[in-house]
This record gives C-alpha cells, sequence and structure tokens, in this order.
C-alpha cells in the first residue's frame, strides 16, 4: 500500500493510545532499591555523589523500608558500612555486624511485604577494599576467598535475608555459597548471581556511599568491558553452580549486554543500574540540562525492554511513584 493509507500515527495520536499499545512496561514491584546502613550514625547522612541517597541509620533504614513497601518497591538491597574495617573484612562475617543487624532490623519491620536482599561481599568490610582476602603479594585469593563467602551467606541467612547477592566475581561463588546454604539448613534462601560484573568507571559514587578504601583496581576478577562471549561464558557458569537468578551490572552501558543474557537463560534476569548511571542524570538535571523525570523512566525502560525483568535502581520508590500515577 502506498502513502496515506499507512499511517502508524494513528497508535500515538493521544495519552490513552499510546498506553494501550505500549511494549514496555516496568512494573513497581520489578524494582529493587539498594540502601545504606552505616554503623553508629543516629541520623541519616546525605551521599553526596548521590544526591537524594544517604547512609542510614538503623532506625532511618526502617523508615525508608518502610516507604520502599508503600511505594510498591518489589525488593532491598542492602550494603553495610562499618565503623571499622580490617583485612580478613571479619565484621561481614560476624552475626553482630552492622548487616546482619540491619537484616534482623528490616525483616521485623517489614516481614515478607518485599524482598530483602543483601550484599554478599567483603569489600565493604576490607582495610583495603577488594572484594576478597588477600595474599602475602597482595592478589585476591579467590579460594580462600570462598570459605569466607560460604560463612558470610550462613551469617546472612541466619539473620533472616531471602536472598543473597554474591558479587565478588570470585570463580566458584555460587557453588560454594549455594552448598553453604543448603548445609544450614536455609534451602529456601535464594541467590541473586552478580554474574556479570564489569570493571567499570561507572561505580565512583557507589565508593563514596560505602566509604570504600580500595587500593588499586578490580581489573583481575572483575570483567573486562570490552567483552560479551566472556560474560555468556560467566551466566551458564552460575546457573551451573544453583543461581536462582543472574545480574548484569552496569545497565545502561551493557543494555546490548542484558539482552544476550536475556536469550541464554531460563531464570530471572537483573540488571543493577549502577551509581554513576544515576550521578549523570542527577547533576544534568540540577544544572536544568535535562528532564529528569521523564530521564529516569526512559533509561528504566530501556533497561526493561532490553530484557532485564528486574532493575535495581537508587529511584526505585520515586520512580514506583511516578509509574503508579501513569499506569
Amino acid at each position: 500500500m502506498a502513502y496515506p493509507e499507512i499511517r502508524p500515527r494513528r497508535l500515538r495520536r493521544n495519552a490513552a493510545v499510546r498506553r494501550l499499545v505500549s511494549e514496555t512496561r516496568v512494573d513497581p514491584a520489578e524494582l529493587v532499591l539498594p540502601m545504606f546502613v552505616k554503623e553508629g550514625l543516629t541520623e541519616p547522612r546525605a551521599v553526596a555523589s548521590l544526591p537524594g541517597v544517604f547512609q542510614h541509620s538503623r532506625d532511618s533504614l526502617r523508615k525508608a523500608a518502610v516507604e520502599a513497601v508503600q511505594a510498591g518497591v518489589g525488593g532491598l538491597m542492602l550494603f553495610g558500612v562499618p565503623a571499622s574495617r580490617d583485612e580478613s573484612g571479619s565484621g561481614g562475617l560476624d552475626p553482630d555486624g552492622i548487616l546482619n543487624v540491619a537484616i534482623r532490623d528490616i525483616i521485623a519491620e517489614v516481614g515478607d511485604a518485599t524482598v530483602v536482599m543483601s550484599d554478599l561481599c567483603l569489600d565493604e568490610f576490607t582495610s583495603h577494599g577488594h572484594c576478597g582476602l588477600l595474599t602475602p603479594d597482595g592478589t585476591v585469593d579467590n579460594d580462600a576467598t570462598l570459605e569466607a563467602y560460604a560463612r558470610m551467606a550462613v551469617a546472612q541467612a541466619d539473620a533472616g535475608v531471602g536472598m543473597v547477592g554474591p558479587s565478588g566475581m570470585m570463580d566458584g561463588q555460587v557453588g560454594v555459597v549455594r552448598r553453604a546454604l543448603d548445609a544450614a539448613g536455609h534451602q529456601d534462601v535464594a541467590v541473586l548471581a552478580y554474574a556479570v560484573k564489569y570493571a567499570s568507571a561507572f561505580y565512583g559514587p557507589f565508593r563514596d556511599a560505602v566509604e570504600s578504601a580500595l587500593d588499586g583496581d578490580r581489573r583481575t576478577y572483575q570483567q573486562d568491558p570490552a567483552n560479551l562471549r566472556e560474560s555468556l561464558r560467566e551466566v551458564e557458569l552460575d546457573v551451573a553452580e544453583g543461581a536462582d537468578l543472574v545480574m548484569v551490572k552496569p545497565a545502561l552501558p551493557y543494555l546490548d549486554v542484558v539482552s544476550a543474557v536475556r536469550a541464554a537463560v531460563d531464570v530471572p534476569v537483573a540488571a543493577y543500574q549502577v551509581s554513576g548511571e544515576y550521578a549523570m542524570v542527577e547533576a544534568a538535571a540540577a544544572n536544568g540540562w535535562v528532564d529528569r523525570e521523564r530521564i529516569m523512566l526512559e533509561t528504566l525502560t530501556s533497561i526493561r525492554r532490553a530484557g532485564a525483568q528486574i532493575i535495581l535502581t537508587y529511584w526505585a520508590v520515586e520512580a514506583a511513584q511516578l509509574l503508579r500515577q501513569r499506569y
């Protein structure tokens, strides 16, 4: 047929029609809010490089969790910021360490109204800032780190967490964590595998949030941003080891990877819209260069369209509220 008999614009003529034919929608229940809790705080403390994001006290964390549940957010991912660190990251394994205490606080506050998740990594707890234990020459010891992850997973499960997120990119981490959880009677605790985690420059503001003491970089264990086939191999290994869900991190610079992972597996796929992605938009919006709310929802839609069923984002609560208004 020739123009003007074919008019695709008919399906864009007003908001009601556009909603009716929308191919991709983000649901609040698919959003996960990353949250930081700092040991010893009595009031929440703003993270300068992440406008609107806070290091929480235990009390403010509970209040923020309730707000997220009321907004319909599907999950909370908890990160602990200890008052002190050591070479072995012992605070992450301590049942009375800040992260495990925070898990118990949140479970007591919101119960099963949302999915309580916890970061399973040593980097927030080590004095050197790496995700694992170090050998005498300063390299990360993969297998010794796995033993620590196993203990950390059990401590978090004992605290009541519903899902652990091993994020250190150690070889074999998912299998070790799965076996440790099962042996401790925590067969129902799920594993969200950070299966694809790139050595990215987009993590900068996050390191402010957790007060990272990183010395050097993580390129020997996080992935090369140039590689896609390697990512699919990592995903395949994690699923074989028992991952219940897999995640790609960061999100926006790696939408092609998200799409490829979605096509490769039949478990749920998550993506983490990381601190640098968030901070860039917030900075541009603060200067009046972009429409903040539109870009917020557009970026989330792009991640969803690429194939991520679950999105970790610092905008989770605000986006959930906006999406409820829209739909």
